[in-house]
């Protein structure tokens, strides 16, 4: 699948915008110092300024939405220059009633010189804004007196009954304790001569009957000037010698005509009287730009929220119509493409770095792999350099693998290292190496920072899938069961997917990473084995390594483990103890390797009185390992978190027919009936084909013919061959795209 250029860039640029707007909101909502009661301090203030005096003037405004550009950057250093008191909002100062629009808000009045103070207004309303705005600022209808004025703010939205708030507005009216009153209302009362654009029913005070009733009381008791806001407009009329002024331009959005506009309204009070000036704010536009912000104020009437949620909305929709686009329009081709031409890589030298987050000489699968495929490699003509973590013995003079020091190192035998990758010199030396292409052999650490090097260094990447992540949730100091049913498989789904490419060793390997959602191309390749040595070893060289280990007659059976939870060594175990009950064949059981769990097996070998039958060899020096299998007649296995069992392929290579425990990494490697068993973990179909294949000396012989015929099949020098083909085709496919 391709999508263009330009829909990447506006797809990525909507993405930035989604995030930059979520963090910014994450900052209002809890990195902001909090404030509380902010009207007490202001209505102080205010009654301290007017103390004794005839004459002082105010603004009013309304319809802030969180303005920045207008009334943060425009009218509040008009407001500070002015020479007004105080201001006051007739209502709509937020967006929303969103915690982040309150914080906002509080942060543009921070710039205010003078004392303000908030009509509970509609917007302050919304999206569970009441109880917001009673903390921050305070209740939402209320009255105070100041010099020889009262100011008195209803709530307008309905959170407050209108009946009580009638009886207490007319309780206050009665007193006629000062010489001017002011109301504030939020919605207003009477409609526009001029009309508005947009304007509904309920953008006025509700319900009818409330506003009757305020109609009605304001015709019994003075009152100056009535002040609302809510429409993008302003307009002024007298009744029974009461103003009653929208004031709606202190932010959002205007048509910019002869009613809305943006605007503030100054308030002078003396011995004389009242009076108010409407002061706009010249915005001078060409038509073209008048009609489409018009336009703009109809698109954005539809969504009807705050400008940084419509930015964000907007966001968010291009991101869904850019993905459906993708889905929908963009050509896909799910099948490889055969036009690529390999041939080019395959027939010339190449330089391949390898990371890997454990290498000989610790003995485990995952080394010997790595180690087999460098000598291919570099056997065919090819450059490999090794990037790996230092150990005690490891060799004196390495010239082909950078080692790296530990930082920490964990396990019985501390065989476990995690590595420093954050040496620089680590980048340089695989920068002076040049590689073609980077090969990865663990999807974490020293995996990581060689995915990390190839996209810097502008290379392919490659993953081989050695090891069942889920397996290891001992290791892990985290939930067992988070780790083993999401963690490991989202970090191996994650990492796969950063690749360009991830060889895997077998078909239920590449079935499992499809399945957790692995789109990256996967080349099915097994691990090469160095098969014409265990055809080098002679009877002789059997016989005295027989008779150096006290074996006589019985049947000796081989298993190769490392000795850890993960390889299910205590199945193996039993299952001995089981079948030394139902042959009378004489065996015993020879197992090779080393590890943290070896003192409690051994333990578990003693009370089970096991002495004669199950032996922990420990670790086996590489070169000698052919030798041992040899020494074998049957190879067992019982571990269910092996991605290809290549010890499996070693011991056929030997000759030796197969008892294994039925799992993803064995079930391609052995032929049921062919080249050994496998059955489920349980013991007695396992222990039945054991005592079968003991007994039934034809049917050994016949599978072991077809061991080595398969095991044929995987020979380093193939192995190598064919990853050298799979390099070719990543890097045809990197030249491509």
């Amino acid at each position: 699948m391709t999508v263009r250029r330009p829909l990447k860039v506006l797809f990525y640029c909507n993405v930035l915008i989604v995030c930059l707007l979520l963090g910014y909101k994450a900052y209002l909502n809890f990195w902001l110092p909090d404030f509380a009661a902010a009207h007490t301090a202001q209505v102080e203030s205010i009654q301290a300024k007017l103390a004794n005096r005839e004459r002082f003037s105010f603004a009013v405004v309304g319809n802030i939405n969180n303005s920045i550009g207008i009334f943060e950057r425009r009218i509040i250093p008009l407001l500070n220059a002015s020479g007004v008191d105080f201001m006051i909002s007739a209502g709509n100062a937020v967006s929303g009633g969103g915690e982040d629009k309150y914080r906002a808000l509080y942060g543009s009045l921070g710039h205010l010189k003078v004392p303000y103070l908030l009509t509970f207004g509609a917007h302050e309303y919304e999206d569970f804004g009441s109880y917001r705005f009673y903390e921050h600022f305070g209740p939402h209808f209320f009255s105070f007196r100041a010099g020889n004025s009262r100011f008195i703010f209803l709530d307008s939205t309905g959170k407050t009954s209108w009946h009580w708030q009638m009886l207490w507005l007319k309780d206050l009216l009665r007193q006629a304790d000062t010489q001017q009153t002011f109301l504030f209302t939020g919605k207003p009362l009477l409609q526009s001569e001029d009309g508005a654009l947009f304007a509904e029913e309920q953008d006025y005070l509700q319900p009818p009957a409330f506003r009757e009733a305020l109609m009605q009381l304001l015709g019994e008791y003075p009152v100056d000037a009535v002040f609302s806001a809510n429409l993008p407009l302003y307009a002024e009329q007298q009744q029974a010698g009461t103003r009653f002024i929208t004031t709606g331009g202190a932010g959002g959005l205007v048509l910019n005509d002869d009613a809305s506009f943006y605007h503030y309204v100054t308030v002078s009070v003396s011995g004389q009287g009242v009076g108010t000036a409407l002061q706009r704010l010249e915005a001078v536009q060409n038509p073209l730009f008048k009609q489409l912000e018009s336009l703009w104020l109809f698109i954005y009437s539809l969504f009807y929220v705050g400008y940084l949620n419509f930015i964000l909305l907007i966001s968010a929709l291009s991101i869904a119509a850019i993905k459906l686009y993708a889905l929908v329009f963009a050509e896909r081709d799910y099948y490889p493409n055969f036009d690529l031409d390999a041939a080019p890589w395959v027939e010339k030298p190449l330089r391949v770095a390898m990371f890997t987050n454990n290498y000989l000489p610790f003995i485990g699968g995952v080394p010997v792999s790595v180690e087999r495929l460098r000598r291919g490699l570099q056997a065919i003509g090819n450059q490999v350099l090794v990037v790996a973590p230092n150990y005690r013995n490891q060799p004196a003079e390495e010239s082909d693998v950078i080692r790296v020091p530990s930082i920490l190192a964990f396990g019985a035998q501390r065989e476990f290292r995690l590595a420093n990758i954050f040496l620089k010199r680590i980048a340089r030396q695989v920068r002076e190496f040049r590689p073609d292409l980077i090969h990865v052999h663990h999807p974490f650490w020293l995996g990581s920072l060689g995915v990390f090097l190839a996209h810097r260094l502008r290379v392919p990447s490659v993953f081989t899938y050695h090891t069942r992540l889920e397996h290891y949730a001992h290791f892990v100091p985290l939930p067992g069961v988070l780790f083993r049913n999401l963690i490991s498989h989202a970090l191996i789904k994650r990492f796969a997917s950063k690749c360009d490419a991830v060889i895997v060793p077998t078909y239920s390997a590449e079935e499992y990473l499809r399945l957790i959602g692995v789109k990256t191309p996967a080349f099915v390749q097994p691990t090469g084995i160095e098969y014409q040595r265990f055809q080098e070893v002679s009877q002789a060289q059997v016989a005295r390594l027989r008779a150096s280990l006290g074996i006589g007659e019985e049947s000796v059976l081989l298993s190769v483990s490392r000795l850890s939870n993960e390889k299910n060594i205590d199945f193996m175990i039993e299952a001995i103890a089981s079948l030394r009950g139902r042959t009378e064949r004489p065996f015993r059981l020879l197992m090779i390797g080393d590890g943290h769990q070896r003192e409690r097996l051994q333990k578990r070998i003693d009370d089970l009185d096991l002495g004669r039958h199950f032996f922990l060899i420990g670790a086996v020096p590489p070169e000698e390992m052919a030798l041992y299998y040899r020494l074998g007649d049957l190879f067992l296995f019982a571990s269910k978190s092996e991605t290809q069992g290549m010890v499996i392929l070693e011991a056929m290579a030997a000759g030796l027919p197969v008892v294994a425990v039925r799992s993803s990494g064995i079930d391609d490697v052995v032929r049921q009936g062919y080249s050994g068993f496998k059955t489920p973990e349980k013991l007695e179909p396992w222990c039945a084909r054991v005592a079968q294949l003991l007994e039934d000396e034809p049917l050994r012989a016949e599978m072991s013919r077809h061991a080595l015929i398969l095991a044929k099949e995987h020979s380093i020098e193939q192995f190598a061959r064919d990853i050298k083909d799979i390099y070719g085709t990543i890097l045809a496919a990197s030249q491509a795209r």
